[in-house]
């Protein structure tokens, strides 16, 4: 998990197909600062990480390497639900199909 938040900002703007110009023109900053933040020569303030957690749609923990996990807590917290939702199905399942064995 040891990323650093220009790896990050790089990797979310690529996995969504944006260039450089298309992504700062949508952040409302220059391509020239998107590069800067990009490659770690400049850090933003804290309005621009609102609002590029807002435009990625990841939490500010993520986007700043705190968590591999793009919705923070909340994201962490709902796919921990999935899976005991999915668990619950399994064990019903694994009843009834002890009770169909041993009538």
């Amino acid at each position: 998990m040891a990323r650093t938040f220009s790896e990050t900002m790089s990797a979310l703007r690529r996995s969504r197909g944006l260039s450089q110009r298309h992504a700062a023109a949508d952040l409302n900053i220059s391509q020239a600062l998107l590069s800067h933040y990009e490659n770690g020569a400049r850090e933003p303030g804290l309005d621009f990480v609102c609002r590029a957690c807002r435009y990625y749609g990841v939490s500010a923990d993520y986007l700043l390497g705190l968590t591999d996990v793009p919705g923070g807590a909340e994201g962490a917290l709902a796919a921990l639900g999935e899976l005991t939702a999915e668990l619950d199905a399994l064990a019903k399942r694994g009843g009834k199909l002890r009770e169909e064995l041993n009538p």
